[in-house]
Formats: structure tokens, C-alpha cells, sequence
């Protein structure tokens, strides 16, 4: 028992130390794909580092001291990949491929790229790109267009906003060539289409007009508020604005013609002269030929204007007449043009509607009890003015405004549940660590009292009764003793050889005792 005690002992502490040695393990990767999985395993078992799983395999658990150590030595083996690849899949080329292929490993580089970068977004786990590079042909007058499609998977319980689905769309369009941002779709994983068009929207008005409604709508609402709690109370009025926003757009082009009239200088747009010599004097003039010579036409008589008076040519006249000259003179004029381009300005508001509750009045007597009391129509007509003037009221527009004086529902405030302190994590924690203490602890005690002590009782009473026994046997071969106790003598004789044998310790005791006392005696 006290051999068998002690084992036990022995064994609780070794339990104990090495419990207590034993690291506390941490995520080292989560959510991996299997391939990405096993890769990791292989490499963790290569550096004689040991691992666990996570309940569900969701996880990958090492000792916590040694996770930033083991991401940095797989993060130089590139684990993990996370199932995509990039343009280090241009790194392996083999000798012989075709245009084709290279092509193709280009376009599956650049997804895997996109991808990536898709993916370092907060909200986003995983990503795939599906990228449409058509081929450029020289002989084709109009080239195909490129286009892109994105699908997203979002974490449990995340989303992502219109901004983000903006920078993702202006990302693949920005890196790939020819790519227009209306040609890219973003979709998740439950098939939502995310990017819309601005200019065909599926309900009418897109997110940037929703957004410019929305913004108008609660500008209206925090002016109502500000100017009328300081009448009422905080918390003692409530508002609602609705915006009837026009997000038409119109343009119109008028071109408008009007003569050179009135005393304005009129603009020369050209101005030809011409001078021909007339009479015998005259040149010869025009092509060589038979019609070039011909003599000119007889003079007519203007058919308006005013009669000439006729006199006889003196021979001065006659003279200068034969040698005169012919002038001619074109002048063209610009015709005026005015061109107005009129354009109408969106997002006008076409109609404002504005719903105001105001509570009671609340009063506190002597005895501590609370009275509410309904406005007088004259303060209701104060603040249905003040809110009038706060929105920019016009009954131009039809703009409705309604104020309601009414009590308002007390909620009482919720009270908030204090988790006990038996049931908050790290206690939790600290008594699972206490208790595998105590209970290494308790058992050692239950080994130590049920086993090794009632041996050792049981070594330290027989002592005492194997002297005696061996002392009595040898008292009986005194010749005193008489010849029908012989044969009890031969049994004693036999029990103290055996207990030699089996307690040789107590036997040299008694025997030293025996020495010791003899010595005394001489």
C-alpha cells in the first residue's frame, strides 16, 4: 500500500507540473480553404511546431507564444494563398506556349490581383473577379469593349456600404485598360446586385438622389429641433420632414436672327473691289479669243431712279470719257445669330411637408407628484410660426405644415441585467484553473491519507509485536522449561525463521537490542 501510495503521489505531481507547463494555444489561421488547410499543417510539422484544431475544424490553434514566429515563416513560404493566384503565376512559364495561353495567364494574374486587393477590405472575406478582355483587331472600325463582374462575400453580420461598392467598381475599371466604371457589376453572395447604374435606375431615383433627399429631410428636421426645444425641453418635441424633390432635367437651345437695323454699325464680313478701264483706252482683258474681243454691250437706262439731264459733250468730256474706268465694289455684311442654351437645375424642391408633436407641459407640486398640462393655442401658434420660418414655408410650392400638441408616452428606461459574477468569462476561466489545482491538490491528500499513512501505522504497530514474538520463542529454550512445551518450541522456532526472513530489519533490531542490553549488564 505504501509502495502503491507513493506511485500515485508521484504521478499527481508529475500531472501537476506538466498541466501546468502545457502553453495555452491560439488561432493561428481561420476559416482556410482545405487545400491552403493542409499546406499549413504540412509546414507547421516541418518546423516542429505542434498544433490543434478548432471545434469544427474552423481553426488552426499553436502555443500562443510561438503564432507570430509561425506567421512570419509561412508568410515566406507564401501560406496561405487563400485560393487565389496572382502574376507570380507568370513566374512559371514553360517554353513552347502559345499567345493564347499567355493571354489567359495574364487575365487570371490580374483577377487573382484584383481579387486581393478586393479582399483587404474590412468587411469583405472573399472576393472573385471575372474579368472580359476582348481581343484588339486593327482591321474592326468599332472594338469590343472590355467588362468586369465582382462577387463579394461578406463576413456574418457585416455590410458594406454604397461608397465602398464605388471604390471596388473605380478599382477594377482603373486597372484594367479600356475598361468603363458602367461596365463593371458587383454583386454578394446572395445575388443583390450592389453597383447600379446612375442612368437607368431600377427605382426611379439612384443612391445619390435618395441620399440628397434624405440629407434635405434631416437638415429640415434638426432646424425644427433646434428652435423649438429651447421652448419645450429636450426630448419634449418630436418632428418629421418629407421632401418632394424634382430631379428632372430639361435643356433647351434657341437660335435667333435679326436684320442690321437702326444706327448699330453692322460687321463687314468681306469687301470686294473691282477696277476695270472702259473706252478705247481699254486693255485687252480676259481669255485669248474670238469672245474676248467682242465689243461691250450697248448702255441701258436704269429702270429706277432719277432722269439724267443731256447736254452735248464738250471735247474735254469726250476726252476723259474714252479714257475712264470701271470700279465695282461687293461688300457682305454677318447676319446677327444669338444662341441660348438654357438649362434647368435639378434637385429643386417641389414641395415640403412638415409634422410637429409637442408634449405637455409637465409641473411638480409640493408633494413630489407630476401634472401635465396642454398648451394654450397662443403657444401653439408661436411655434407652428417658428417652424414655419425655420423650413423656408412657401404656399407657392403648397407647403403643409401641421403642429399637435399631445402627452407623450413615458417608457420606462430598461434596466440593464448585471451578469452574476459566477457566470462572467474570466471568473469562469479562473475557477476551471483553481479547480484542476484543487483537484490535483485533494487527490494527492486522499492518496496520501487512504494509502501511504495506514501503511506506515501498520509498519509502526508491528514492530513492537515482532520483538515480542521473536523474544518469546527464545525464551522457551531456557532448560527450565518443561519437556511438554518441546514441541511448542520446534513451532516457535520455525515462526521466528520466518520472520527473519521476511522482516530481517526488525529481527537485527532485536537482536542489537539484546547487544545493547548485555552490555549494559557486563
Amino acid at each position: 500500500m505504501a509502495a502503491g501510495g507513493l506511485a500515485a503521489l508521484i504521478a499527481i505531481l508529475a500531472v501537476s507540473v506538466l498541466w501546468s507547463r502545457e502553453p495555452e494555444y491560439r488561432v493561428l489561421y481561420a476559416n482556410t480553404s482545405d487545400k491552403d488547410g493542409g499546406a499549413i499543417i504540412a509546414a507547421l510539422s516541418q518546423m516542429n511546431v505542434p498544433y490543434r484544431f478548432a471545434p469544427g475544424g474552423a481553426a488552426i490553434l499553436v502555443p500562443e507564444d510561438r503564432v507570430h514566429d509561425a506567421r512570419l515563416k509561412l508568410a515566406s513560404q507564401g501560406l496561405p494563398r487563400g485560393g487565389t493566384v496572382g502574376f507570380e503565376l507568370l513566374e512559371n512559364q514553360k517554353f513552347g506556349v502559345t499567345q493564347f495561353q499567355e493571354r489567359l495567364n495574364f487575365q487570371r494574374g490580374l483577377e487573382g490581383e484584383l481579387a486581393r486587393s478586393i479582399q483587404s477590405i474590412a468587411a469583405v472575406q472573399n472576393a472573385r473577379v471575372h474579368l472580359a478582355l476582348p481581343v484588339q483587331n486593327g482591321f474592326l472600325r468599332e472594338q469590343p469593349k472590355a467588362s468586369a463582374s465582382v462577387l463579394l462575400s461578406l463576413h456574418p453580420g457585416r455590410q458594406i456600404d454604397r461608397a465602398q461598392v464605388a471604390g471596388i467598381v473605380h478599382l477594377v475599371a482603373a486597372s484594367v485598360p479600356n475598361l468603363s466604371p458602367k461596365q463593371v457589376s458587383v454583386i454578394d453572395q446572395n445575388g443583390t446586385l450592389l453597383s447600379a447604374d446612375g442612368e437607368s435606375p431600377a427605382s426611379g431615383l439612384d443612391a445619390s438622389q435618395l441620399n440628397y433627399v434624405r440629407r434635405i429631410e434631416a437638415s429640415m428636421v434638426q432646424r425644427v429641433l433646434d428652435i423649438v426645444e429651447p421652448i419645450v425641453g429636450t426630448g419634449n418635441v418630436r418632428a418629421q420632414v418629407t421632401a418632394d424633390v424634382d430631379f428632372t432635367q430639361s435643356e433647351s437651345t434657341a437660335e435667333q436672327y435679326r436684320p442690321n437695323q437702326g444706327s448699330e454699325p453692322a460687321a463687314v464680313r468681306s469687301q470686294q473691289k473691282v477696277e476695270t478701264p472702259a473706252g478705247e483706252a481699254a486693255a485687252a482683258q480676259g481669255i485669248p479669243g474670238a469672245l474676248s474681243n467682242q465689243p461691250p454691250q450697248a448702255a441701258s437706262a436704269p429702270v429706277n431712279g432719277p432722269a439724267q439731264p443731256t447736254h452735248a459733250a464738250t471735247p474735254g468730256e469726250a476726252a476723259a470719257a474714252g479714257a475712264g474706268v470701271r470700279r465695282e465694289s461687293v461688300t457682305n455684311y454677318e447676319v446677327d445669330k444669338t444662341v441660348r442654351v438654357t438649362r434647368s437645375a435639378t434637385g429643386t424642391i417641389k414641395r415640403l411637408s412638415a409634422a410637429v408633436v409637442v408634449d405637455h407641459h409637465r409641473a411638480v407640486d409640493d408633494g413630489g407628484k407630476v401634472t401635465r398640462t396642454a398648451l394654450a393655442p397662443a403657444e401653439l401658434e408661436k411655434i407652428q410660426s417658428l417652424v414655419r420660418e425655420a423650413i423656408g414655408f412657401s404656399s407657392e410650392r403648397g407647403d403643409s405644415i401641421n403642429v399637435v400638441n399631445a402627452p407623450f408616452t413615458e417608457i420606462e428606461p430598461r434596466k440593464e441585467v448585471e451578469t452574476p459574477l459566477w457566470r462572467q468569462p474570466e471568473n469562469l476561466a479562473l475557477a476551471r484553473d483553481v479547480g484542476k489545482q484543487f483537484g490535483l491538490v485533494l487527490l494527492a491528500l486522499i492518496v496520501i491519507f487512504a494509502l501511504i499513512r495506514p501503511a506506515l501505522k501498520t509498519v509502526v504497530r508491528r514492530q513492537p509485536a515482532l520483538a515480542a514474538q521473536v523474544d518469546d520463542p527464545l525464551r522457551l529454550q531456557e532448560p527450565t522449561q518443561a519437556p511438554k512445551a518441546l514441541p511448542a518450541s520446534g513451532q516457535r522456532h520455525e515462526d521466528i525463521l520466518k520472520i527473519a526472513r521476511d522482516n530481517p530489519s526488525t529481527v537485527a533490531n532485536v537482536v542489537r537490542s539484546w547487544m545493547s542490553s548485555e552490555a549494559k549488564g557486563a
